[in-house]
């Protein structure tokens, strides 16, 4: 499952799910033609991502770099007066409210309100005049300001990813309080600094907090990017999720097309075209995957050309697979093929002898491949000895779940059809009662065993890769005819954006 489920960061991050673009952003003329992966993210997940907007938003306003501000002016008796604002820090930050609208074909809006903000830092003053010589003072200050941020995130592409461009951000000033030192100043020297640097004062906070919002943006946007490629991507094998089309914003939901094609070595895919339609997903869940059978089928081409699908078998988990049933013509068929060897000394071998077929259908994937498997004794002080030899072509049919921060995989109906049948016990073949009792034993517990296997090394896979830091709740797979779809509900994690923040900025 290297294809399994990314969500992503912050509120910024509610367009984080288009993470990926072409090389060059250039489309072709059929919107869904080159379509292997769609993800969909609905207004309510919006809704809960907007959630976050505080931990954005005040890492915005901690991380923003303030200028000095300084200026002079002339007052009638008192001459020039300079003033100088510097060491200007957030001291205390507050939000609201904050609401989230897609626009459609147009823009994420987000308003917050009531943004609660404290400020200090130093005020240099002095007066400059016929009547004064030169002089200076110094007061600590703090200035209370009540804001609402308003801010239209579009979606750009550059390069080989979507860009998130947040520079259509506009601060509304509702308060704007200088407090000096212990308000021993008097009123009138108050009233005349504010009156002085309120106007500067506002456009530097608007200029400073808006570049910090957009340049996070930016730095959710590439680090959801660098998280969702690492995450389809196993040593050789990855996938190439670039854009197969422009994002879109429509007003219940945002939704990317991307090529989902294997990339493996000097092995590159290709997809001529696609069955997907819009039409396909709902608006009923958080979050929805669209895979492309291709997509399946190519990993398992990949898989088998990077020689992973071999798996042995050995001691006693060898014992329980061919002591599935306490039967006479089970006991004699093992004691045949294994002539009285201990099963600590006894290896199974089983792999894939060609392509593995995968299609996906109604009643779930239909995996249909050509597998070997080899049974060999190690006697103590003797050379190896191969007791059984045979190759079969098995279709099954395997249903597949989430649960638990688990994938569950779960086999069906199954076909085997013997293609090569040698073994010690029965070198001419003819032996009905061996070649039953391998059957029999594949079908029940062979193909169960390994279906386990993968259905845990793909867990691990899917959990080194940080899928299990998510609160994913009630996911469905649902196979249809030609793809699948993954559909969830989620919780936010709210440390994984703390941490993220906590390192990056």
């Amino acid at each position: 499952m290297l294809w399994a489920g990314r969500m992503r960061l912050g509120t910024v991050g509610i367009l984080l799910m288009l993470v990926h673009a072409s090389a060059a952003c250039e489309f072709g003329p059929f919107p869904y033609s080159f379509t292997g992966i769609v993800c969909r993210m609905t207004k309510p997940a919006a809704l809960l991502l907007n959630q976050e907007t505080a931990q954005v938003i005040q890492a915005a306003f901690r991380n923003a770099k303030f200028p000095n501000i300084t200026g002079e002016r002339s007052m009638r008796l008192l001459g020039k007066v300079a003033y100088g604002l510097t060491n200007i820090q957030v001291n205390d930050l507050s939000i609201e409210q904050s609401e989230v609208e897609l626009k459609e074909n147009d823009a994420i809006h987000i308003a917050i309100k009531n943004v609660t903000a404290f400020f200090k830092g130093t005020l240099t003053y002095g007066y400059t005049g016929a009547w004064f010589l030169q002089l200076f003072h110094s007061v600590d200050f703090e200035i209370e300001s009540s804001i609402d941020l308003q801010i239209n995130i579009k979606l750009m592409c550059q390069k080989d990813q979507v860009a998130a461009d947040a520079s259509d951000c506009y601060l509304t000033f509702h308060k704007l309080a200088l407090h000096l030192q212990g308000d021993k100043e008097p009123g009138w020297l108050k009233q005349l600094f504010t009156d002085f640097i309120s106007f500067t004062l506002k456009l530097v906070l608007k200029s400073e907090v808006c570049n910090e919002i957009n340049f996070l943006a930016q730095v959710l946007a590439n680090f959801v990017h660098d998280l969702a490629a690492n995450f389809v991507q196993d040593e050789d094998i990855r996938l190439d999720i670039s854009l197969a089309s422009v994002p879109l914003i429509k007003a219940n939901y945002l939704e990317s097309h991307h090529k989902g094609l294997v990339l493996y070595r000097n092995y590159s895919d290709v997809l001529s075209d696609s069955v997907f339609s819009p039409s396909l997903l709902t608006e009923s869940r958080m979050l929805y995957f669209w895979l492309s059978e291709h997509i399946l089928n190519s990993l398992a081409s990949s898989a088998f050309l990077d020689k992973r699908l071999v798996s042995t078998i050995g001691g006693e988990r060898l014992q329980a697979l061919f002591n599935m049933e306490d039967t006479e013509v089970q006991q004699k068929a093992v004691q045949m093929i294994f002539q009285g060897t201990s099963f600590n000394d006894s290896v199974a071998k089983v792999w894939s002898l060609a392509y593995p077929q995968i299609s996906l259908q109604p009643e779930g994937t239909v995996v249909k491949s050509l597998v070997a498997v080899e049974v060999s004794i190690f006697p103590p002080g003797e050379e190896p000895l191969m007791v059984l030899y045979m190759e079969k072509e098995i279709m099954v049919t395997i249903q597949a779940a989430y649960a638990e921060k688990k994938l569950i995989l779960h086999p069906l109906d199954s076909r085997i059809e013997f293609k090569v049948f040698k073994c010690t016990a029965d070198p001419s073949g003819k032996d009905p009662s061996i070649r039953s009792f391998l059957q029999t034993m594949i079908s029940a517990v062979g193909i169960p065993e390994v279906t386990s296997r993968i259905e845990s090394a793909l867990t691990s896979l899917m959990n080194s890769k940080g899928l299990h830091l998510f609160e994913i709740r009630n996911p469905e797979i649902i196979t249809r005819k030609g793809y699948a779809i993954v559909q969830l509900d989620f919780s936010f994690p709210d440390h994984l954006l703390l941490d993220f923040l906590e390192k990056r900025l």
